[in-house]
This record gives C-alpha cells, sequence and structure tokens, in this order.
C-alpha cells in the first residue's frame, strides 16, 4: 500500500460557546444571549487546517465519538472540510467529548470540560491496515486518558513499525504529569510544542533566551528528525546539528480576533511543510504564516486558506504594520 497523507489521531470535542452578560455568583441567575456549536480538539483544528493550507494531502481523522447529536455534528463538519472519517469510531458507551464554554459578553470566557469519548479513545481503536498514510500526529496528550497512560506510547511504536513519520502535539498544564509523555519521545520524529510545554518536558524554564537549550534537550530525549518549539514572538527548529529561528511577523494594530487555535494553525503549517520536504527554514515560514492569519479571526480554523492565499494576505499585513 503506498504510503500518502497526513493522519490526524486523538482529541475530537464539540465546543458549546454560551454568551452570556455577566459569570453568576453561586446561586444567582443569569441568561445566556446566544448559543452556538463548534468543533475543537486536534483532529478537527489540525486536520482541518492541514486540507485548507494543501487541499491536495489526503487527511485521515482517526478518535471517537458518541453515538449522539455532537458526534454526528462533529462528523459532518470534517467531511464538509474534506477529511477522511472512516477512522472515527462511534461508541454506543461514551458521549462525545464536549467543553462549555460561558463568554461574557466583551470579557473572559470559562470552561467546562466532559471527558466522554476521548477519555476511552485507544491502541484498539485504530485500523492500521486500512491506513495508508505517511504521517502521523498523535494529541492531545495530558487530555486522553488511555493515550496518557501507555496507549500513546503503543501507537507511536506500531506506526514506526509500520515506517510513518509520527509527530505529537500536548496542552499546557502546571503539573508534573509531563513524565507521562517523555517515555514517547525516541519514537517521535517531530515534536511541535509551544515553549510552555518544550519546557515542561526536559525541566527547564520556559523563557524565550532557554529556547535553543530546551530544544536541544528535548532532541537529545531521542526526538528523531526536528524540535520545533513556538512561541507569540518567535519560533526555532533544530534537527541535532543546526537551529534555525524565523520571529514572529508584525500585525497592524487591531488585527488579531482572537488566539484560539492559533497553536494549532502553527502545527498544522510545520506539519504540511515536513510532508512537503521542505527546509527547516521554509517549515518554519509555513508555519508562522497559518498562525499569522489564524489569529485574524475568533475561532480555531476559519482563519486558514491554501498556503498561496495566506503568504499573500501576510505580505500585505506586514506592509500595513510597517506603515504604522
Amino acid at each position: 500500500m503506498q504510503q500518502k497523507g497526513i493522519a490526524v489521531a486523538g482529541s475530537i470535542i464539540v465546543d458549546k460557546i454560551y454568551s452570556i452578560d455577566a459569570y453568576p455568583n453561586a446561586g444567582e441567575l443569569t441568561k445566556i444571549r446566544s448559543a452556538a456549536l463548534a468543533v475543537g480538539g486536534l483532529v478537527p483544528n489540525d486536520g482541518i487546517d492541514i486540507k485548507k493550507i494543501d487541499p491536495s494531502i489526503p487527511v485521515y481523522a482517526i478518535g471517537k465519538i458518541g453515538n449522539d447529536d455532537e458526534g454526528k455534528f462533529v462528523k459532518s463538519v470534517l467531511e464538509q472540510n474534506g477529511l477522511d472519517t472512516d477512522g472515527v469510531v462511534v461508541s454506543d458507551a461514551d458521549k462525545t467529548s464536549f467543553t462549555d464554554v460561558m463568554s461574557v459578553i466583551g470579557g473572559q470566557r470559562t470552561f467546562f470540560t466532559y471527558p466522554g469519548s476521548g477519555a476511552t479513545f485507544g491502541k484498539e481503536d485504530i485500523d492500521w491496515d486500512r491506513l495508508p498514510c505517511k504521517m502521523l500526529h498523535l494529541g492531545y496528550f495530558l487530555l486522553l486518558d488511555k493515550v496518557d497512560n501507555g496507549d500513546g506510547l503503543e501507537i507511536l511504536k506500531e506506526a514506526k513499525r509500520r515506517g510513518i513519520k509520527t509527530s505529537i502535539d500536548l496542552v499546557s498544564e502546571n503539573s508534573d504529569r509531563y513524565s507521562l509523555v517523555r517515555p514517547c519521545l525516541p519514537y517521535v520524529d517531530n515534536l511541535i510544542v509551544n515553549e510552555i510545554e518544550g519546557a515542561r518536558l526536559c525541566g527547564m524554564e520556559p523563557d524565550v533566551n532557554n529556547l535553543p537549550a530546551i530544544a536541544k534537550a528535548l532532541k537529545e530525549c531521542g526526538v528523531g528528525e526536528r524540535v520545533i518549539l513556538h512561541t507569540k514572538y518567535t519560533g526555532i527548529c533544530y534537527d541535532g546539528k543546526h537551529l534555525t529561528e524565523l520571529p514572529s511577523f508584525d500585525v497592524p494594530k487591531g488585527y488579531i480576533q482572537g488566539t484560539t487555535g492559533a497553536g494549532d494553525a502553527y502545527c498544522s503549517g510545520a506539519l504540511v511543510g515536513i510532508y512537503q520536504g521542505k527546509s527547516d527554514a521554509d517549515i518554519l515560514q509555513m508555519a508562522t504564516v497559518a498562525a499569522t492569519c489564524s489569529l485574524g479571526t475568533a475561532d480555531a480554523t476559519s482563519g486558514l486558506k491554501t498556503y498561496e492565499e495566506m503568504e499573500k494576505i501576510c505580505e500585505k499585513l506586514k506592509k500595513e504594520a510597517a506603515r504604522q
């Protein structure tokens, strides 16, 4: 079987977004002004982004949903965006993972999450013989119970055994649970994380000045091809010999509409660059362009377009920022 395409595996979440005037105190009532559904998690965010950046790449969604309306919704959204959903398992035993988002109009958001089907996603949910992918991106670690407790490692080992290039992502968490992820690093070809996650993985301070040392420490932990670290200021790539850096683009005042999904967009741009065999400098460029365009919209994926279209947008943004 010819290996082609990228599989995105792991968290599939439905966000239930409620707009409210104010967050109530205990025992109080507040009125919901509007309600909306949106998809979230690594599989929808990265999968849709990758497909938008390069529509020619086959993208395979791998995960678990419940046999409920939320599951039907997220699967429909994935299919509408061109993803292959044959690898999405429908479970009668669990509800689809969801997050209730209480969004104060013009203010902060509060999150209540239900682990649901994502907590039970594991190695037995992947039909490898029907997965002809060239790359597998798995996550989010620290959010998926079975993946965190051994199944993630087994998935990565099996992918490597089948000649599939691997990458992972995780969530930022102030805990000592990063020790669960470290045994996976020798089976990861490309580690793409932010500075907080990277620092906590190797026990260093998440300071911008520490990025080169963090990248080198993670590479020494066994990462196969490259470590990519990103912050809101810059991104770096270390392949074991060379360190490449690309600062974030300047954008005009008022351009940023939201940061939701910017990290996933960065990761998706990098994955497309890796898939296309680009240089490390071009990989960082593609990642930075994707993240910049993501910042222009409030949600996770609608700011993404083909890479050629996004390049033109970023050129215009840089000119506008320079005139300020």
